[in-house]
């Protein structure tokens, strides 16, 4: 990735996304393979009402679908899963914690992938807080 004089692109940010996916061992990414990334610049009013946010900038990402857990063979054919990356919040959580932009977008990354497994928000923390 190049050093940046301006904010990265929604595309920089989707390729970041994609290494930090081909970085998730063999053996969970082939749970992964029905998951498309997506990135916008922030979420819409619609998305933030039903994630019950008043602000934007307070999402970086989200997970649409039905994790793992829930599926049973009975279901019809449905969509793939996608996960949504929110730039805006992204690059300014990038410029107020100085921490490395690759590293930021595999986190969020890997946060959505673990709602695709199944983790709710609380024990995502709970992991995320574990030494």
């Amino acid at each position: 990735m190049r050093h940046h004089s301006t904010p990265p692109t929604a595309d920089e940010i989707a390729l970041l996304a994609e290494q930090a996916l081909a970085s998730i061992p063999k053996a969970l990414r082939r749970h992964i393979d029905n998951v498309t990334l997506t990135v916008e610049d922030l979420a819409d009013d619609a998305t933030l009402a039903e994630m019950g946010l008043d602000n934007a900038w307070d999402l970086s990402g989200l997970y649409h679908g039905t994790p793992l857990g829930e599926r049973s063979t009975q279901d019809l054919i449905r969509m793939p899963d996608l996960i949504t990356l929110y730039r805006l919040p992204i690059l300014l959580e990038w410029v107020e914690e100085g921490e490395d932009l690759a590293r930021l977008v595999r986190n969020v990354v890997i946060h959505e992938l673990a709602h695709h497994f199944g983790f709710t928000d609380a024990e995502i923390e709970a992991l995320e807080q574990s030494p």
